[in-house]
């Protein structure tokens, strides 16, 4: 990171990445993403199912290894996690290396992989906004730099404008000492920014940034592939599998290179 990315995030709690990703990679990325959403759309009602520690109803899809909650309806979302199992196409994401020098200069110590979903949101949704507390969650700044728990990358596979439902922010709330009094409206709350992007764009941000995302009022289908980092202590942050071992199968890690598998794997066992 450079020096003026280092004081925007540490300043701000998010950067926008213009060009992240290649035009091969975008569109690789988006032929997957609309393949998987199709299956997913079949699956998302039939058992087995679920229940997450945070009362989510999921469907487990035993074929391609994914969970998946949601329909799709006006003023609904799909979240598919666990994508890493269910296509090859995805795996250069896990060690991308744009991807780890930043993940490198912004948590400290053994970085792992926490998170990873694909969010679909049909027209009319809206993701309310909010800022997660608690100790996985926090920022802080000493005197080897920043020093963040978690942070999470949104890659674009497509142009996201405001009016079709962008990723948005309260600059600068991840060094709040209070929490917001304004609802979870996103649309509503003063202060509140939309990051748009261009088709493969990177925004990387803290999870303790108040966030959300504004209501897609277009009839385009939002979708973007979210990936998450953190300390290597932090187990899944998926909503279907929070606080449990990450649902990464054995015939996924076989795929993988040892730096690969290292993401997946707490830093005592990290040779493994």
């Amino acid at each position: 990171m450079t020096d003026i990315e280092i004081y925007e995030f540490d300043r701000q709690g998010y950067l926008i990445l213009p060009d992240f990703l290649s035009r091969d990679e975008v569109a690789s990325l988006g032929e997957t993403v609309d393949r998987l959403e199709a299956h997913a759309l079949e699956n998302v009602d039939k058992p087995p199912r679920k229940w997450s520690a945070w009362d989510s109803d999921y469907h487990v899809n035993e074929e391609l290894g994914y969970y998946v909650k949601g329909e799709k309806a006006e003023g609904k979302t799909l979240i598919i996690e666990d994508f890493w199992n269910a296509d090859p196409a995805f795996d250069f994401l896990v060690d991308h290396e744009r991807t780890m020098t930043y993940a490198r200069s912004i948590v400290q110590g053994h970085v792992t992989i926490n998170n990873s979903e694909i969010r679909i949101r049909y027209t009319g949704n809206q993701s309310g906004t909010h800022r997660p507390t608690g100790d996985k969650y926090t920022y802080r700044f000493n005197e080897n730099g920043i020093d963040c728990r978690m942070i999470r990358f949104i890659y674009f596979v497509h142009d996201v404008t405001e009016e079709e439902g962008a990723f948005c922010v309260v600059p600068g709330t991840h060094k709040s000492n209070l929490q917001s009094p304004y609802g979870r409206d996103p649309d509503e709350e003063p202060g509140m920014v939309s990051l748009e992007a261009k088709a493969g764009d990177v925004i990387v941000f803290t999870e303790n940034l108040r966030h959300g995302g504004v209501t897609n009022r277009s009839e385009q289908t939002r979708k973007t592939i979210h990936v998450g980092y953190g300390p290597y202590w932090l187990m899944s942050q998926n909503i279907s599998t929070m606080d449990e071992p990450q649902n990464v199968l054995d015939r996924t890690l076989e795929r993988y290179s040892a730096e690969q598998r290292a993401l997946f794997t707490p830093w005592p066992d990290r040779t493994k």
